[in-house]
């Protein structure tokens, strides 16, 4: 996972890399490098990697438009599809300069093993400028608790027994959820053998056309989004000569349940809806309020429950079990989803890079196995930031993809006349 966020310029590269590498040296996760472990058997661990140095993962790049219309994305999609060094900390870093008007970008790769999306942009923001006004809380005395009187041999028994049913029963109950919603397979069609070639795509819209859509029509703004990324996937679909109509397509819309885990250090802490993206739709609002039926059937789910919770199975497995239960769970992606489309939250003031104005930010999800596409979003202040992930071999006309969700948005929009 990762993102491509651009600056403005122009950038002192080596001034800008000792920066970089001074402000990654203080973040623990970025220092840390995965090592095995005897117990539990085929287990993992996170250490501190000895020989650490934050200058070995930041490198810089020139880019020229003589040779490529957009160089940006196609230097981005060689650097994504390179794998990080599982020997190392799993992150990479690239300064890209030569855009245009003297503009730079920062890359930054991560391994989904190290963090989720909330996460990432902790570790992202500990890269830039500290926010201005930004103080650090003030320690407060703490209020005196009474003390509880010392539980039983008995009573701590059956307090863990309640714990691990209570836990088995929701585990048991998410499994369930999984298998009554898996598909027949094949039934995707922008499903795709796997492959390591990479194609990556921005596209910018404008949220004030979202805020417009929601005001007309109602629901949320991720549900606009979701409606725009099923108009565009239509379109898509047909330009590419594939049938639409009377067709879904089926999202995992990963949800963060950090603030559900008061006190984990976990890389991951999500959770999942299912979305329906009515692509057979051909009229935008109709497809819309489908979106919103969708969502709001998984919310009144929960987190906890339903098909789409399946990423909280993962923390309920023994170490060898996940070991092998991982790369079955890879390749039954395609039974569940067709595409993920994630939202990566960020903050509302402006940000900046030794004083650089951040002007843009395009987050990338993993592409899960045997899938072709996967899309993240970002609002970022005034503007929709999606980053397409997509099988380079699988996907050779995401320029076709990208003008689709200016199409998508614009019959949107126009609804709202």
């Amino acid at each position: 996972m990762g993102a491509v966020v651009t600056f403005d310029g122009p950038a002192d590269t080596a001034h800008l890399g000792r920066l970089l590498a001074a402000r990654a040296a203080r973040i623990p996760k970025l220092r840390k490098h995965i090592r095995p472990t005897l117990l539990p058997p085929g287990g993992a661990a996170w250490a501190e990697d000895p020989g650490f140095d934050p200058a070995d993962h930041i490198h810089v790049h020139h880019v020229s438009s003589l040779y490529e219309p957009e160089p940006l994305a196609a230097f981005a999609s060689l650097w994504i599809a390179e794998p990080l060094d599982m020997d190392r900390p799993l992150w990479d870093l690239c300064l890209v300069t030569g855009l245009p008007d003297g503009r730079f970008a920062v890359l930054l790769k991560l391994h989904h093993a190290l963090t989720d999306g909330a996460g990432a942009f902790s570790i992202g923001s500990g890269l830039l400028d500290e926010l201005p006004g930004a103080r650090t809380p003030r320690a407060t005395a703490a209020k005196p608790v009474a003390a509880k009187p010392p539980r039983s041999p008995l009573g701590l028994l059956k307090d863990g027994f309640s714990a691990v049913v209570a836990q088995a029963t929701e585990g048991a109950s998410i499994a369930s959820s999984v298998l009554r919603a898996a598909r027949p397979y094949p039934t995707s069609p922008i499903s795709a053998p796997n492959a390591d070639e990479r194609c990556l795509g921005f596209v910018r819209l404008d949220l004030a056309d979202l805020r417009r859509v929601r005001k007309a029509h109602g629901g949320t703004t991720n549900d606009v989004v979701l409606a725009i990324v099923a108009g565009a996937l239509r379109s898509w679909l047909v330009n590419r000569g594939q049938r639409a109509d009377d067709r879904t397509l089926r999202a995992l819309i990963p949800v963060s349940v950090r603030a559900r885990q008061q006190g984990s250090t976990d890389g991951n802490q999500l959770s999942g809806y299912l979305c329906d993206l009515p692509v057979g739709l051909d009229d935008p609002v109709a497809r819309l309020h489908a979106v919103r039926r969708s969502m709001d059937h998984a919310k009144a789910k929960g987190t906890a429950t339903g098909p789409g919770a399946f990423p909280i199975l993962a923390n309920r497995l023994p170490a060898p079990v996940h070991r092998l239960a991982t790369r079955a769970a890879g390749r039954a992606a395609p039974l569940l989803f067709d595409t993920v489309v994630t939202n990566v939250p960020m903050p509302g003031r402006p940000l900046t890079l030794d004083g650089a104005r951040l002007r843009e930010i395009y987050p990338l999800v993993p592409l899960p196995p045997h899938q072709a596409l996967g899309i993240a979003v970002s609002i970022y202040r005034e503007s929709v930031h999606i980053g397409l992930q997509a099988n380079g071999e699988a996907v050779a006309d995401l320029g076709s993809l990208r003008d689709a969700f200016d199409k998508s948005t614009a019959k949107l929009v126009a609804t709202c006349m």
